[in-house]
């Protein structure tokens, strides 16, 4: 009976054909890649370096130059997360006060630092008191016909309104 052999450090072998040694380019015609090293003639793709730049179609007009330009992407743009009151219905019970927190830990917003619209797609059937940044005017009368109070955060960095008269004297 043969003696099993203990497998450590000293006696680890690869797997036949796991190991492959890699190929030396340009070191004779006999290795299949000598002389030009598998990179064609001479000229600009023979050569080491940059190469052509991307999107070269050789002097022809490149795609990106002969297509339009158009949009444009505004930095100051806010994205509200949308929820709507079918949401609310489904997922809050009746007398709950709802802010952007319990919103994220219901699963219905990204983030409690989201900005916060409420929609009013589907029915309401409960007393809700919602805190969010926007609501829309269908929201609005679901939410206030059965008692319910809505309250609008401040959106952070938003200043209309604030100031108004000093800013009609030029002053803001």
């Amino acid at each position: 009976m043969a003696q099993e052999m203990q497998l450590n450090l000293g006696n680890l072998q690869a797997v036949e054909g796991s190991r492959k040694e890699r190929v030396r380019r340009g070191r004779g015609i006999g290795s299949g890649l000598g002389k030009t090293a598998g990179r064609g003639g001479k000229g600009q793709t023979a050569r080491t370096g940059k190469g052509r730049p991307r999107g070269f179609e050789g002097g022809q007009m490149p795609l990106y130059r002969r297509l339009p330009k158009f949009g444009f992407k505004n930095p100051f743009r806010r994205h509200f997360d949308l929820v709507n009151v079918f949401a609310l219905e489904s997922n809050f019970s009746d007398g709950d006060q709802i802010d952007p927190a319990k919103l994220a830990e219901r699963g219905l917003i990204r983030s409690e630092n989201s900005l916060v619209k409420i929609l009013g797609e589907g029915n309401l059937t409960k007393k809700l008191s919602v805190k969010a940044h926007k609501f829309s005017k269908s929201a609005t009368q679901k939410i206030n016909h059965l008692g319910g109070q809505i309250e609008e955060l401040k959106i952070p960095g938003d200043n209309t309104g604030e100031n108004l008269e000093e800013a009609k004297r030029g002053r803001g």
